[in-house]
């Protein structure tokens, strides 16, 4: 099975691989730093590694990842996006549309970023490109890291087996494909339930 060879190497090389992968993900890097998280997870629920310290550790590479990636965004893209050469055009749309858009809502793009795959890759190396306030991103990263990082471990530390079945039959886009769906429900219902407040504040 997949997931049980995934497990084997987890548990051979444990916590420095972990903090590799999530932090080279986050510099910006596409490895599978949450899937590393989830396996360690489901390795802590067995007893064979220690879920406070995946926890600690997939928090610090996720927000020492970010930084650097922030720290090269900052000093090197601008230069990149803005030399003449194919796609210039298109380069230089990236900071006229970022600018504006870090500027009213670059604290929630750090953080809501983090849980999207695409945008975990990217956005530390956007905020630096876009200039954002080193400080601001310093919180919103580290929140959004510690905040991610809880909440995977935790997910596969108290679901652990049952984790397992779900990765064997379905894989890692079936298990992600479960998981969005259930929020996707959970928004639905939500927004259902205050959009009837509304109605029912309406004098």
């Amino acid at each position: 099975m997949v997931l049980a060879s995934l497990l084997d190497v987890a548990r051979d090389v444990g916590y420095p691989v972990l903090f590799a992968l999530v932090a080279i993900e986050t510099m910006g890097i596409p490895v599978p730093g949450e899937t590393a998280i989830f396996t360690a997870g489901i390795l802590a629920s067995r007893d064979e590694l220690q879920i406070e310290a995946v926890i600690a550790v997939a928090a610090a590479a996720a927000i020492i990842g970010d930084n650097v990636g922030f720290a090269i965004g900052r000093r090197y893209g601008r230069r990149l996006l803005l030399s003449p050469g194919p796609l210039e055009r298109h380069r230089r749309r990236v900071i006229e549309i970022g600018e504006p858009f870090f500027e009213r809502h670059g604290p929630k793009a750090v953080f809501l970023g983090r849980w999207v795959t695409g945008l975990r890759i990217t956005s530390a190396w956007l905020a630096g490109v876009n200039r954002m306030s080193w400080p601001t991103f310093l919180f919103w990263n580290a929140l959004g890291g510690i905040c991610w990082a809880v909440v995977v471990a935790l997910v596969a530390y108290y679901l652990g087996r049952g984790a397992e079945r779900v990765f064997n039959v379905a894989g890692l886009g079936g298990a992600g494909v479960i998981v969005v769906g259930g929020v996707i429900v959970w928004l639905v219902v939500r927004r259902r339930e205050r959009a009837r407040d509304g109605r029912r504040n309406v004098p």
